[in-house]
Parts: C-alpha cells; sequence; structure tokens
C-alpha cells in the first residue's frame, strides 16, 4: 500500500504539472494566434490602403504640378484647419477667378496647370490640397488606420522627407489670425529605423515589408507605396496603424480562456484519480509482485497466478498476459540462445569468405602487364559493410586497346555484391567481343535489365584507350564525372553529359564521347563514396576537395596517388563512420614505346577487328 500511495503521489504531481503547461501553453498560443492575425490584418489593410490612394494619385495628371509648386512656394500654400468645410470655397474662389479673367472651367478645370497664372495656380493648388486631405484622411477611416500621409525626399538632405500631406495636423496662425495647417514639416528619417520606406523610394516598387516603430505615437506599422508619373518618381504614399490598441482586449480573451480550462482540467483531474485508484492501481501492484516473485524464483508456474489475477479483459489485462507469455518466451529464449549464437558466429565467417571473394573477383595485381611501358594504373575498393557495390576493373582488349571500368551498383550488402558480379563479368566479357563502347553498354544493359525484379541498377565510367595514339572513348552512365590532368597541368574534372544509369530500362541509348591522352597525361575516376564521404558535421567532402587532395599530390604516381586521396579523405572525415564504399582508379598515360610489336602481339589475346 505504501507503494500505491507513492505512486498516486507522483501521478498527482504530474499531472498538476501538465494541466498548469497545457494551460500556459494554450494561453501563449491563443495569444499569439490572435496577435499575427490582426497584425496580418494590419498588414494587409496598409497595402490595400496605399495601393488606392497610390492608384488615385497616379490618376491626377495634375499632382506632379501639386508637388513643384510646393516645394517653390510652400508658404503660398495656406490651408485652413477645417479644410473639409473649406473644400466647396476653396473650388469656387478657384473657378470664379478663372471665369472672371477669361477662363472656363469644366469638371475641375479644362485649361492646363501651366497655362495659369501665379493667383490661378496658387488657388488651384489649395483647392486640389484640401481635396486630398480629404481623399486621405476618408481613406483612412474607410479602412481603420492611424493616418495616412503623403511624403518626398528633400533635395540635397541626407535622407530627410518633407512631409506634404501631415497626419498630425499641427497649426499654425497667420498674421490675419488665420489657423491653417503647418505643411512642409522636413523630418530626418533613419534608414535603420525606415528600411523599406527607403526601399520603396530606391527601387520605385511596392517594398516586400513594412517598418515598426516605436515612437511618440506609440507601437505602430508604417508601410510606403512609390507614386511615378510617366517614369519619373513623385513621392511615396505611407500609412500607419497602431497595434496596441487591441492587446487589452486579447489578454482579457486569453484570461477568459485560461481560467475555464483550468476549472475543466481541475474536474476532469478528481474524476482521472477517483478512476485510477479503483481500477488501475491496485491490479498493477498484484502484477508487480508476481514479476518480482518470477525474478527471485524464476519459477515459470508463476504464470498461472499472473493470468488468474489479471482482473477485466483491458489494457491491465493485456499486459499480464503479455507478461505470462514473455515469462514463457524467455525461458525458451534461454534455451535457444546458444543455438542463435552460433547461428550468428556462422553468418559472420561466411560474410568473411564473401568479402575475400569478392576482393579476389577485382584486379589487385599492379601492374597487370609488367612488360607494358605505354601506362601505369593503380585502383583500390574500400566496402563500407562486409561486401559491397562498388567495382572497378580494367583489362587490355588487345594489344593496342586497354579498357577501364568503374561502376557503383545501387543499395548496399550481398544483394548489391551479387549484382556487382553479375555486371563486371557482362561487362567484360561484352567488351572483349568487340564493337564500339555505346554498343557494350548497351547490350549489358538488356541483359541487367532481364529478370531484374530487385530493380537494382548500376551507374558506369567505361573507357576504352587506344595505347598508340591516345585517343580514348567512353560511355558515362550516370555516373561520376572522372578528372584529368595534362602534363605538368591540374586535376580538372571531365565534365560530359550523362547517359542514363544500367538496368534502368531495356532499349536505352548511351552517349558516346571522346577525348586524347597525350604522353604524361593521368586520369582518375571515383565512386560517389569519395565526394560524399561525410563528416560529424554531415559536411561532404566534395569534388573541390577532392581536387586540392589530386592536384597537392599531382606528380605522384598512381601508386601513390590514391594512397594519398584516401588519406586526405581519412583527414576530412576522422572519426565519422563510412556510409559507402570507397573505390579509386588511377592512370597515367606514357604513349607508344613498344619495340617488338610482333612479339608484344604473341604474349596478348588478339582482338577483335573493328574496334576504334
Amino acid at each position: 500500500m505504501k507503494k500505491k500511495k507513492r505512486l498516486v503521489r507522483q501521478l498527482g504531481n504530474f499531472f498538476v504539472v501538465f494541466a498548469l503547461g497545457t494551460i500556459l501553453v494554450s494561453g501563449i498560443t491563443t495569444y499569439v494566434n490572435r496577435t499575427q492575425s490582426y497584425h496580418r490584418e494590419c498588414v494587409t489593410r496598409l497595402e490595400q490602403l496605399t495601393a488606392y490612394l497610390s492608384g488615385q494619385i497616379q490618376r491626377d495628371a495634375t499632382f506632379p504640378d501639386l508637388i513643384a509648386y510646393f516645394k517653390e512656394h510652400k508658404d503660398l500654400v495656406q490651408i485652413p484647419r477645417d479644410f473639409e468645410k473649406d473644400l466647396p470655397l476653396a473650388q469656387e474662389r478657384f473657378e470664379n477667378y478663372i471665369t472672371e479673367h477669361g477662363g472656363k472651367v469644366s469638371g475641375g478645370s479644362s485649361l492646363k496647370f501651366d497655362d495659369l497664372d501665379d493667383e490661378a495656380k496658387r488657388l488651384y493648388v489649395i483647392y486640389r490640397m484640401e481635396y486630398w486631405f480629404n481623399v486621405f484622411f476618408s481613406a483612412a477611416e474607410d479602412f481603420q488606420l492611424s493616418y495616412v500621409y503623403f511624403i518626398f525626399p528633400v533635395e540635397g538632405a541626407d535622407h530627410t522627407m518633407n512631409y506634404m500631406f501631415d497626419p498630425v495636423l499641427e497649426t499654425v496662425t497667420t498674421d490675419d489670425g488665420a489657423e491653417i495647417l503647418d505643411l512642409g514639416i522636413e523630418v530626418y528619417e533613419d534608414p535603420a529605423q525606415h528600411k523599406y520606406m527607403w526601399e520603396a523610394w530606391e527601387n520605385g516598387k511596392a517594398p516586400d515589408g513594412f517598418d515598426q516603430l516605436d515612437n511618440e505615437f506609440g507601437h505602430v506599422y508604417t508601410y510606403c507605396a512609390p507614386v511615378s508619373f510617366d517614369g519619373e518618381k513623385a513621392g511615396l504614399v505611407c500609412a500607419e496603424i497602431s497595434v496596441e490598441n487591441v492587446r487589452g482586449e486579447i489578454v482579457q480573451s486569453v484570461m477568459r480562456q485560461v481560467i475555464l480550462l483550468l476549472i475543466v482540467l481541475a474536474l476532469a483531474t478528481i474524476a482521472l484519480f477517483y478512476l485510477l485508484r479503483i481500477k488501475v492501481f491496485d491490479r498493477i501492484l498484484h502484477l508487480e509482485k508476481n514479476v518480482e516473485s518470477y525474478t527471485e524464483n524464476k519459477d515459470p508456474e508463476i504464470t498461472a497466478q499472473i493470468v488468474a489475477q489479471k482482473g477485466a479483459d483491458d489494457e491491465i489485462g493485456s499486459l499480464a498476459d503479455r507478461f505470462s507469455g514473455m515469462i514463457t518466451e524467455l525461458n525458451d529464449y534461454m534455451i535457444n540462445l546458444e543455438k542463435v549464437t552460433a547461428e550468428k558466429q556462422r553468418i559472420g565467417a561466411e560474410l568473411n569468405v564473401a568479402t575475400k571473394i569478392q576482393a579476389d573477383m577485382l584486379p589487385r595485381i599492379f601492374p597487370q602487364y609488367p612488360y607494358t611501358a605505354e601506362y601505369e594504373l593503380y585502383a583500390t575498393m574500400s566496402p563500407a559493410k562486409e561486401v559491397g557495390g562498388d567495382f572497378y576493373d580494367f583489362f587490355q582488349v588487345d594489344d593496342t586497346h586497354l579498357a577501364m571500368v568503374m561502376a557503383d551498383v545501387s543499395g548496399k550488402g550481398v544483394p548489391a555484391a551479387l549484382f556487382m558480379v553479375i555486371a563486371k563479368t557482362l561487362i567484360q566479357n561484352r567488351v572483349r567481343m568487340g564493337g564500339e563502347p555505346g554498343e557494350d553498354i548497351r547490350d549489358v544493359n538488356d541483359q541487367l535489365c532481364v529478370g531484374n525484379e530487385s530493380n537494382l541498377f548500376v551507374t558506369v565510367w567505361l573507357a576504352v584507350l587506344n595505347l598508340k595514339t591516345g585517343q580514348v572513348l567512353e560511355i558515362n552512365a550516370g555516373h561520376e564525372h572522372p578528372a584529368i590532368r595534362r602534363k605538368d597541368g591540374q586535376y580538372e574534372l571531365h565534365r560530359t553529359k550523362h547517359s542514363p544509369a544500367l538496368a534502368i530500362m531495356e532499349g536505352m541509348f548511351f552517349r558516346q564521347t571522346e577525348f586524347w591522352l597525350e604522353p604524361g597525361d593521368s586520369v582518375f575516376v571515383y565512386t560517389d563514396g569519395v565526394t560524399e564521404a561525410t563528416n560529424a558535421s554531415n559536411e561532404l567532402f566534395g569534388e573541390e576537395r577532392l581536387l586540392e587532395a589530386l592536384n597537392a599530390n599531382a606528380e605522384k604516381a598512381p601508386d601513390a596517388l590514391l594512397p594519398a586521396v584516401r588519406e586526405a579523405i581519412d583527414a576530412f572525415v576522422q572519426d565519422a563512420p563510412q556510409f559507402d564504399d570507397i573505390t579509386m582508379m588511377s592512370l597515367r598515360y606514357h604513349g607508344w614505346s613498344k619495340k617488338d610489336e610482333t612479339d608484344i602481339a604473341e604474349k596478348l589475346v588478339p582482338r577483335d577487328a573493328g574496334r576504334l
């Protein structure tokens, strides 16, 4: 009973922490979601309003004239504080003046701004600016924003804006006692705080974001849209919205939700604990005692007592059945453990034999043809598992042609190794039969596709080198690009357009390309296990590091070059595990130098006519 009380207390503490955590997370999530939703709505309204006003302004052909006049005669533009009531009077004053001086007014004005005299221009600018003040503030009210305004940079002043339509509506008193708006206030706008404002002006496009400001007007979002006429930037329409006025309402809503959730969780916790004490804890204690008895006595007969005390066929009853079955299985397992261990040792021994067989299938004697002086060649393969899917091969097709193969079978382990044996055998047999490399690979591909139920495939680089001329015919079927070094030069990747890998689909065409080797040139081929070797930071060795390792050892013969590259890979990877087979092959071409071609031809198996 003591343990039962301790378990109840632990569960009680857990549920309290869980309830508090749930309430806290729920409150924070609700607050964040509602705040983000409101902020997104604010930004959308800012974008819509500035787009609407900038469109309205660009349809007013005289707006650039208003800006130009305002810049030169700001002191003559006197807008009364109550511009909404004065707008009809301002329009009437302008129209009356035009009529008195012989002009005609229709739909605002049929006269061009440049044709007006100074007084007409002044009256027109006052009338139109009162009109635009009404438009701006009506739009701000319709879109439920704090305010909108129109600004343009001050010429000759660094990062300073002229507020042509000022949302603050500060006023000054004229000499005759009239209260007018204080327009044209020049304000330095710090680009660090107004990043998107200056971006909109400099690019002449609506920005991707908005500025957040904390100033005397509170916490606000500011969004600016550029206004242009005939490709000439005129100014910015900006809108602001306060994001603080809804925070109190959001907080109250979250608090109501937290209190309701707290009450629900408290009631649910009480009910849950009552059911747990009645339905769960006693049965768990019986199961615990029976299991302890088995651990002490190792008596398999205890299973009958466990089944008798399991209770209802619910989760705890199922747990009791499983404990009973587990005890029975454990006894059987102990009996069979020795047999399983012996079988594992046998499989390990067989894998070791498979590793040796696979290694023996690859050429490992260097030089393979000791009487040849036309080239030096060396290759290595390090499987990631006991057996791998990479393979290399090289063989003299006839007395003047050397075939080189580098391939990588998809997958790892025994299936890939078996597929590798098939692919290697087919490629060598077909190449020795004669024909172009493209024809050879096409035939091998068709044979590999037959019965390929495991959907394995193999990437292959096949090249046939004419030892006399240095001509190389190659096929790159989805494999890594080889690296070529010209005599006394640097290793560079030889990039050609890939053909598809083998065993994907029958009847495929494989692109055959060629390049030439001069005496002293070298070729390095490899599988993706080299470039994709990964260190503990999950960084790849990559092509760039490979070229650095090659060029750092460029003068070394192939049998010294490959260990140097492997050393560079190991230094990069360090203690990280090897996930892929690492296979490399290097050839250095010396050119045709045989003195007695007849004697050499007798030593090598003749090649059928038709190659190269």
